[in-house]
């Protein structure tokens, strides 16, 4: 079942799934807006800038004319960054076949519109077989070819099993799901928890707070996933407690380093320059404030993660505000019925 891919994002993520389709026996065509990086790539079979000692097979290669890509492909992944990829989409859009497959791999909610890729991709071109793909990945370890189990969600069924026929592997073990919404919020949501943990592991406290953390951070995930129409089983899945456990605890997480630099004391801005990648969660944490506001949502976690990243309150400040707020019954949502 050979396909024509065309790959649009030469990061980490990017790069370790063209390595893994072509793995697969498909063609793989990759574009990025960086040329240069681009030509490099080509030149050295190799990403050395995002992901180095993964060596580019055969059927990975780097294209130019991102239109022409698009235009032969059977399948095309989006590997962008969240906040880009309204713009990147509607580039692409007109050039992509009627038949093509979609499959975005972003994680993020898109500032100001506070809309998820999907509802993004639709609003843009209504008729589109878009499939997201989420769940516990580090590019790191795809490019390795080490163990890796993720999620697949679309509309439509067939379109989520046609994505895991391509992309799964005896390494890359693909799961269809039908919510979407879940799957896009799990996987966004959980950069933000990931923020946190860093800044706990930062300041220096110990497993009891990770995990007290992680834990109330899912529920809280939970509890905003289902106010926006996700079933509440997606976040005891891959896209949501999977994908939160490799990101708390991983030192591949940059949301999970950038929060430990914070915690340490660095500004948050001088943190993101200093992981050298794009921090989702730095993003997700304003859209996920700002939505949770307008649909009257407690987001205790994200409130207090979203103060330190605005320089409102120290680390330290929002760790006491939240060990100090008033009783609660564990349960409570479910009490709820949320």
């Amino acid at each position: 079942m050979h396909k024509n891919v065309a790959l649009l994002g030469a990061g980490s993520w990017g790069t370790a799934l063209a390595v893994t389709l072509a793995r697969n026996g498909h063609t793989v065509k990759v574009w990025d807006i960086d040329t240069e990086h681009l030509q490099t790539m080509g030149r050295d079979r190799e990403n050395k800038k995002f992901l180095p000692g993964v060596v580019l097979p055969k059927g990975v290669m780097p294209e130019a004319d991102s239109n022409r890509m698009l235009a032969e492909a059977d399948v095309v992944v989006f590997s962008v960054p969240a906040q880009h990829f309204r713009q990147a989409f509607s580039t692409a859009a007109e050039h992509i076949p009627g038949d093509a497959l979609v499959v975005n791999v972003a994680k993020g909610i898109e500032q100001n519109s506070l809309l998820r890729m999907s509802e993004i991709a639709f609003s843009i071109r209504e008729e589109l077989r878009y499939v997201a793909l989420s769940g516990p990945s580090h590019a790191e370890e795809v490019g390795l070819g080490m163990p890796t189990t993720v999620a697949v969600a679309s509309p439509v069924r067939a379109w989520a099993e046609e994505a895991q026929d391509v992309f799964m592997n005896d390494y890359f073990r693909i799961y269809t799901n039908d919510d979407i919404a879940g799957v896009e919020l799990g996987g966004s949501l959980k950069n933000i928890i990931a923020l946190g943990a860093g800044i706990s592991d930062g300041l220096g406290y110990g497993d009891n707070a990770k995990a007290a953390m992680m834990t109330r951070g899912i529920t809280e995930m939970t509890r905003f996933g289902v106010r926006l129409g996700a079933e509440p089983a997606t976040f005891s899945g891959l896209s949501g407690i999977g994908d939160l456990i490799v990101t708390c605890t991983s030192m591949h997480s940059r949301n999970r380093r950038c929060g430990i630099m914070i915690g340490e004391g660095m500004a948050p801005e001088e943190a993101v320059q200093k992981v050298g990648m794009v921090v989702e969660g730095m993003y997700t944490t304003d859209a996920a404030y700002e939505l949770a506001q307008k649909v009257g949502v407690e987001m205790p976690i994200t409130e207090a993660i979203y103060g330190v990243v605005h320089g409102e309150i120290t680390a330290s400040e929002a760790v006491n505000r939240l060990m100090s707020r008033s009783k609660k019954h564990e349960n409570e949502d479910a009490l709820l019925k949320i």
